[in-house]
């Protein structure tokens, strides 16, 4: 059962004294006509042409009660709303001696009300709303938190964060600033014609990720499916049918741990282009990025970790070879024996055990020592065909793949490929990562045959790119922990705690 303390009760009081008194504490609807932000802009606008200290338009605006100071005979009061926030002015004379002893008796920070009145300046300078009429919208029982200091306890705010959003204005930004983000993406992505689409959530086989899935029993079918860990392979399959750029912003689900940069559910843009390959997607990810940036925060220069770093296109260009070898002198295309890979690599202080597969040590080696240094907006190039089971061999050595990550500020921002069309190199992938799980590689795809099959039908030449809107979010808001960008982030339940 719900306990209260002191301050609820209380508050539960003043609504059950409220309907005593025939005043219903949540009424159906609210007679708003401006919000806060339009009440102060039309008194800027009417203000030069008054002739006395009050506009005589009559306006009614609504939000939450953020202070109230009792003089006596009068009351100020602030209510905020979506847009900002006003001062109300209440006084008797101009309210009923009735409504204003309602007011100062029963109405408490973080109620909601909506006040009647016209706008004037008082004398210390603040644009107020003289009050005629008010009503309460909404009783808060619960008194806001910290007293609009600010939510401070992390634990508190993830777990809470409709009082996390009371009251922390910065927090409020970041997610206005998100949903900018989504809003020119999708702009940016339909001006260059591609066409968004939808795949399914729920799939009979998961792949185009090295993860592992989520697993559910779907009882109508009687089988076992999985939560996408990517859409890349159903995408695919829409340009083998005729579509020739599709994209799809959507959740994914990779059952994983979670740190500051990583949360199992997460949210993807996936794009693919016909006719292309990884280095017109390289044009199109620093293009769509930068174009973001300026329109959603005003500027291609972001602030990260105190650093000023600039998103304006080309970006750097270096291969994952020669960035192995600055940073270790482990050359991947020398060391192919994975005992020898994993001896050096251990040396280097990576943590990697004797059982790692050769694939796994090379991402291990450039999340420790390359990662860390991209700090540039940075295309990271050309990776060895054993870690990319989706990606076209390199027409110039076989060995390596036509793929490429983007990394700003050390964040791995997404992955893109020249996407692999020849299905019998397709299932041969497919059947070497098989042999990866055998060996322990519990990320390893499984075999996808109707892939393969579709494949058979022909895919003309096409460039991919998948991209993190969590992190873009974080980097944009510059944020260092991925749970600050997500409005309800997972955590593990209190009684397990």
């Amino acid at each position: 059962m719900l306990e209260l303390n002191e301050q609820q009760e209380l508050r539960l009081k003043k609504a059950e004294e409220l309907r005593g008194e025939g005043i219903e504490p949540y009424p159906p609807r609210s007679h708003r006509t401006a919000t806060t932000a339009a009440a102060l802009a039309h008194f800027a606008h009417v203000e030069p042409t008054l002739e006395g200290e009050h506009d005589t338009t009559e306006m009614v605006v609504a939000g939450r009660v953020t202070s109230v100071r009792n003089m006596g005979k009068s009351i100020f009061a602030h209510v905020r709303d979506g847009d900002g926030s006003l001062q109300i002015y209440l006084r008797r004379g101009n309210l009923s001696d009735e409504a204003f002893d309602r007011f100062r008796r029963m109405i408490d920070l973080g109620d909601f009300i909506e006040a009647r009145g016209s706008l004037f300046r008082t004398r210390t300078g603040e644009v107020s709303l003289q009050a005629t009429e008010f009503e309460l919208l909404s009783k808060a029982i619960n008194p806001p938190p910290e007293k609009w200091h600010g939510l401070t306890d992390i634990e508190t705010r993830y777990r809470q964060r409709y009082a996390d959003l009371i009251a922390n204005d910065d927090v409020r930004r970041i997610f206005v600033i998100r949903s900018a983000i989504l809003r020119e993406m999708r702009r940016f992505l339909d001006g260059e014609g591609f066409l968004e689409v939808e795949t399914p959530t729920l799939q009979p086989l998961y792949g185009g990720a090295a993860a592992r899935p989520f697993t559910t029993h779907y009882h109508a079918l009687d089988q076992e499916f999985y939560l996408r860990i990517a859409d890349e392979l159903y995408l695919k399959r829409l340009l083998v049918g005729g579509f020739e750029r599709v994209y799809e912003i959507c959740k994914d689900f990779r059952n994983e741990g979670i740190d500051g940069r990583h949360s199992p559910e997460f949210t993807m843009v996936e794009f693919y282009v016909a006719y292309a390959d990884y280095t017109h997607v390289m044009d199109i990810c620093e293009r769509m990025i930068s174009t973001i940036a300026q329109e959603a925060l005003g500027t291609q220069t972001i602030v990260w970790n105190e650093q000023e770093i600039d998103l304006t296109p080309p970006w750097r260009r270096i291969t994952l070879r020669q960035a192995l070898i600055d940073a270790t002198g482990i050359d991947f295309l020398e060391t192919s024996d994975q005992a020898e890979m994993y001896r050096r690599a251990k040396a280097a202080g990576a943590d990697v055990e004797p059982t790692t597969v050769w694939p796994r040590i090379v991402d291990e080696l450039m999340k420790t020592f390359v990662r860390p240094t991209l700090i540039e907006p940075t295309f990271l190039i050309d990776y060895p065909v054993e870690l990319s089971p989706l990606a076209k061999r390199s027409p110039d050595d076989p060995r390596l793949v036509e793929r490429f990550q983007p990394f700003i500020a050390g964040l791995e921002m997404g992955n893109a490929y020249t996407e692999l069309n020849d299905p019998m190199d397709q299932l041969q992938r497919f059947m070497e990562q098989a042999r990866d799980r055998e060996a322990g590689d519990a990320d390893a795809m499984m075999i996808d045959l109707d892939y393969v099959n579709a494949l058979m039908y022909g895919m003309p030449p096409t460039g991919g790119f998948g991209l993190g809107i969590d992190r873009l979010t974080m980097l944009f808001t510059n944020q260092q922990n991925i749970r600050e960008v997500i409005l309800f982030p997972h955590l593990r339940s209190k009684s397990a705690l």
